[in-house]
C-alpha cells in the first residue's frame, strides 16, 4: 500500500503523483490543505510522527517513510514493495 501525503500547491509533490500514476502504481493521497478539521489534524499528527516535522511530500510504501521528492529513493521502495 503507497499513502501520499501532499500538499495541493506544493510542485514536489506534484512531481510524486506524476511518478506514481506513470508507473500505474495506486496509491492514496492526502492533499493536507484541502482536507478539512478532524481529516486534516489526523493526517498533520500522522506527518510529525512519520518525519518530525511538517514537511511535504511525505511518501509511505509499506514500511518506508521518504519526505520530499527523492526519486531513485521512491523507485527502490516501489520496487521492494512490488
Amino acid at each position: 500500500m503507497v499513502k501520499l501525503y501532499a500538499l495541493s500547491t506544493c510542485p514536489w509533490c506534484k512531481k510524486v503523483k506524476l511518478l506514481l500514476d506513470g508507473k500505474a502504481i495506486k496509491y492514496e493521497a492526502i492533499d493536507v490543505d484541502l482536507a478539512e478539521g478532524e481529516v486534516q489534524r489526523q493526517a498533520l499528527a500522522e506527518v510529525e510522527k512519520l518525519t518530525g516535522k511538517r514537511a511535504f511530500p511525505v511518501t509511505v510504501i509499506g514500511e518506508t517513510v521518504i519526505q520530499g521528492y527523492k526519486e531513485e529513493e521512491l523507485e527502490r521502495a516501489l520496487e521492494n514493495e512490488a
